[in-house]
This record gives C-alpha cells, sequence and structure tokens, in this order.
C-alpha cells in the first residue's frame, strides 16, 4: 500500500488561487469522518483555513456522514482543527495579516494511516489572470501538438 494516498483533492483551488507555497498538517477527526474521507465522501471546494488564537481551525470542509456510522457520526461541516508546530502557525499569523495571503486547504491524504492536509498560502486571481494562464495552457497544448505531429511525418 503507498504511503500517501489522496483522498480528497481541491482542483479547482489552483485555478481560482496563486499558490505561494504549501505545508502539510495534521488533521483533528472522529472515527466515523475517518472512515467516510477513505470511501471518498469529502469536499474541499469552498474550504479556507483561519488562525483563531494560536491554532489553524478548517471551515467549511464537508465530509458526509459515514453511512454505517449513528450516533458518532458529527456535523458535515463543523470546523476541524489542523495541527501544525507553534513556529509554522506564527509564521502564518504573519504571512496572513500582512501580505493578505489565505489559506486554502489543497489535498486531503492519508499518510501512514493519519489524515494530512495539505494548505497552500494563496492570493486571489484576478479575472485577467485567469485568463492569462487559460491562453498559455492551449498555446503549450498547441506546441507539444505540433511537436508531436512533426516527429511523426
Amino acid at each position: 500500500m503507498p504511503t500517501n494516498r489522496v483522498l480528497v483533492d481541491n482542483r479547482k483551488a489552483w485555478h481560482d488561487y496563486e499558490i505561494m507555497e504549501t505545508l502539510e498538517a495534521g488533521l483533528v477527526l472522529t472515527g466515523t469522518e475517518i472512515k467516510s474521507l477513505r470511501g471518498g465522501k469529502g469536499n474541499l471546494r469552498d474550504s479556507y483555513a483561519r488562525v483563531e488564537g494560536h491554532e489553524i481551525w478548517i471551515h467549511r470542509l464537508h465530509i458526509s456522514p459515514y453511512a454505517q456510522g449513528n450516533r458518532e457520526n458529527v456535523d458535515p461541516l463543523r470546523p476541524r482543527k489542523a495541527l501544525l508546530h507553534r513556529e509554522e502557525i506564527r509564521r502564518l499569523i504573519g504571512k496572513t495579516r500582512e501580505k493578505g495571503l489565505a489559506l486554502i486547504p489543497l489535498k486531503i491524504v492519508l499518510s501512514h494511516g493519519l489524515a494530512k492536509v495539505e494548505l497552500g498560502l494563496a492570493r486571489g486571481k484576478r479575472m485577467y489572470d485567469k485568463r492569462e494562464a487559460i491562453a498559455e495552457r492551449e498555446t503549450d497544448r498547441e506546441r507539444e501538438r505540433v511537436l508531436k505531429h512533426g516527429r511523426e511525418e
């Protein structure tokens, strides 16, 4: 079994934000939440992370209730705590306050049986930035297509 297995991915974040750096944090979950995530029942689409006090909390991370769970199931949208070292939290506090950057959950992975969330320090893209990225991607595809067909002939 691979050591890191991606359970949930937030591909839209790469489109909406310019990711400056990423870091991995532990995630505090209940047993039924882990079981639900292993079944692929999570959604990071509108989620974000915030520094509250000296802790990092992830908001709007949706984990569907586990089908076989009963009273152990919790609110699917409850805030969940991310585990980071104190120095990392202090550094993130400075960057999010001073530079206007946001913390965005990019993916949730299972690493050696533990759930980890990959957080991205991100700046929101403007509409023209998104258009530029799409145009650049299409020119790259066209260039690859021309190179591929040029070699075949």
